[in-house]
């Protein structure tokens, strides 16, 4: 069965090129051209993933992503975004509200398609060999893909889970931010490395307790402490 992506853009040729791309690439696609009819159609739809513009009428993608966000039933679906070039604060703002990755407009639709692939593996790999790990009262459960802090499950994306894998499997060695961006990220060239910090930040807000394992390297990257 062909994924499904959720395209939500206001400019019609920007819709047409996506669609045409990601159905090029395999997938099925579904549009939206504001806010409101993004949120209705991530719920009836329950896409793999949404391709999200910032720059919508009435109800902006920084809203939208909020709102999938606190919804449980859309609470994990992927959201690559798409910004303007110049727009670094909404860059920044839609990583901080959940969206896992950003596409600068103009873009180059190889790029985004891409992009999609790489977010959409992060839900179905192992990191490593070892099936689970427990730290104290944390366990990671890598082919369920679900961590917990005294049996109780946090929401993760897929991309926070992978992150915190990632860390925990090389406990005690520092990442490098770039090394995090290679390795959970899977990009061959560098972006803007506040990508990580963003997610770490997020990371650590959901973990609650269990933020006491991830520690930052000033200067260098993060580790996961065994405490």
């Amino acid at each position: 069965m062909k994924q499904k992506i959720l395209v939500v853009d206001d400019e019609p040729e920007a819709v047409e090129l996506l669609e045409f791309n990601l159905k090029l690439a395999g997938y099925e696609v579904v549009t939206a051209a504001d806010g409101e009819a993004a949120l209705k159609k991530a719920k009836a739809a329950l896409p793999a993933l949404v391709v999200l513009d910032l720059m919508l009428p009435e109800l902006d993608g920084l809203e939208v992503c909020k709102l999938l966000r606190r919804d449980p039933l859309t609470a994990r679906i992927p959201i690559l975004m798409l910004t303007a070039k110049a727009a670094e604060i909404d860059r920044v703002l839609g990583l901080e509200l959940g969206a896992d990755d950003y596409v600068t407009k103009p873009f180059s639709p190889r790029e985004l398609v891409l992009r999609v692939k790489k977010i959409l593996e992060r839900g179905r790999q192992k990191v490593e060999v070892r099936d689970s790990l427990r730290f104290g009262e944390l366990l990671i459960d890598v082919p369920k893909h679900r961590a917990s802090w005294k049996a109780k499950a946090f929401d993760l994306t897929a991309t926070e889970f992978k992150l915190l894998t990632v860390l925990a499997q090389r406990a005690g060695r520092v990442q490098s931010r770039d090394a995090l961006l290679r390795d959970v990220w899977e990009y061959d060239t560098l972006i803007d490395t506040r990508t990580v910090d963003t997610h770490m930040r997020r990371l650590r807000e959901k973990l609650g307790p269990a933020a006491k394992y991830l520690d930052t390297v000033r200067g260098v990257g993060y580790r996961f402490v065994e405490n």
